[in-house]
């Protein structure tokens, strides 16, 4: 009973402790969202990211190197390039830089796992965009873009904002900033169910499922030269791990760093690194953006890329001499989330910036609220139970022996 405890106790720590490290990137791909859908016009977009050519897939990539690391904010942020009027393959684009080819993300890499993994995740990252361009290109009769366009903008509710007339007069204006405010709020609303069970669940394979389980689902692990058939089934297993510890690209790291240290190949932990846009509460965020036959597309292009990706990275890197040997690892649980860094200073930052615009929002609007239909329900009953979970988990050293 007391080792449980200690995991319950370990568990709710991890689960918050990786929040705390990921916050700040959520406010700031919020409010990066909440800004263009208040002050691009469809117009504007059309303009600039309208078409399929290489300017319009550079600056997406560019925007998406430029903004957040955390795939929940990049999602909100790539629906509103999208509902803006920007082409598919720009929008993705957007979505899978904002999401590999990012400078947080590289140092945390390095810091676990080392600079062939860091070279690894900026030329894979690059590898997938230029990959989703050419598959998006031959497979573009089966994408359901129109609908999927509408149904963005429907989420979206882009006609309060919609067509900017003078967006340097809208930027210094209160009514402006007020309405950017509403649509962070919003943002919030619709994810924080999904991004409160995933922390949870992190935490909670992160202290209680051993690292054999994770070890039983990439055939071949810790075999010196795996075969090709092997190599493809631990990039294939790479997804399939990712949908039991998400919580975004960054909070994966750690755990990617106990994989690799326990014998799964490079190309597996490539793949596992680059699934955090293929799991469970993405697709569900997607398909809430675009409709679930949009969505089942995007999973099909992601999972293709990403294993095509991995799997020349594995043997480019073999090819030159740079293949990474396993190395030691840091567990996720024993890490030391809470403390005087510049994490700290970025989520003291955006909650300040959370406060100011929720009570502006509810000042105008009052709580956000609105009831969804039966799943919309039972995850709001799962996020309470997972707060209970993590509230008396946390508490659990001040009433019982539990060692912290």
């Amino acid at each position: 009973m007391d080792d449980f405890l200690t995991q319950w106790h370990t568990a709710a720590r991890t689960s918050l402790g990786l929040f705390w490290m990921a916050f700040w990137a959520f406010g700031l791909g919020y409010v990066i969202s909440s800004m263009i859908q208040v002050f691009v016009s469809r117009e504007r977009m059309r303009r600039s990211m309208g078409s399929s050519d290489a300017k319009s897939v550079g600056l997406g990539a560019l925007f998406g190197f430029l903004s957040s690391s955390c795939s929940f904010a990049a999602l909100a942020t790539t629906r509103s390039l999208f509902a803006k009027g920007a082409g598919l393959i720009p929008a993705l684009a957007f979505l899978l830089s904002s999401t590999n080819l990012v400078i947080e993300l590289g140092i945390v890499i390095a810091v676990f796992l080392g600079w062939q993994f860091v070279v690894g995740e900026y030329v894979g990252g690059a590898l997938l965009i230029l990959l989703m361009w050419l598959i998006v290109r031959l497979t573009a009769a089966w994408a359901p873009v129109d609908a999927a366009r509408r149904r963005a903008r429907e989420e979206e509710g882009s006609g309060e904002a919609d067509d900017v007339p003078d967006w340097r007069r809208l930027i210094r204006s209160r009514e402006g900033w007020a309405r950017v405010a509403s649509r962070y709020v919003m943002e919030w609303h619709m994810v924080w169910k999904d991004v409160s069970i995933g922390f949870t669940v992190a935490g909670i394979i992160a202290a209680f499922v051993p690292t054999a389980f994770f070890e039983a689902l990439f055939p071949g692990a810790g075999q010196a030269d795996a075969s090709f058939g092997e190599l493809l089934l631990q990039t294939l297993a790479g997804p399939l791990a990712a949908f039991f510890t998400f919580i975004g690209s960054m909070g994966n790291i750690p755990l990617a760093a106990v994989l690799f240290d326990n014998g799964v190949s490079f190309a597996g932990i490539m793949a596992f690194v680059f699934s955090d846009l293929v799991v469970l509460p993405v697709l569900r965020i997607q398909a809430r953006y675009y409709g679930w036959p949009m969505a089942l597309y995007i999973l099909g292009v992601f999972l293709l890329i990403l294993v095509a990706t991995a799997l020349i990275l594995h043997y480019s890197f073999d090819l030159v001499g740079i293949l990474p040997a396993a190395g030691s690892a840091e567990t996720v649980t024993e890490r030391s989330f809470f403390k005087l860094d510049y994490t700290a200073g970025l989520n003291v930052v955006f909650l300040a910036f959370s406060a100011v615009f929720l009570t502006w929002h509810v000042r105008r609007h009052g709580l956000p609220g609105g009831h969804g239909g039966l799943s919309e329900r039972v995850l709001y009953v799962l996020t309470l139970v997972a707060f209970l979970w993590l509230a008396v988990g946390v508490s659990l050293p001040l009433w019982v022996g539990v060692v912290s």
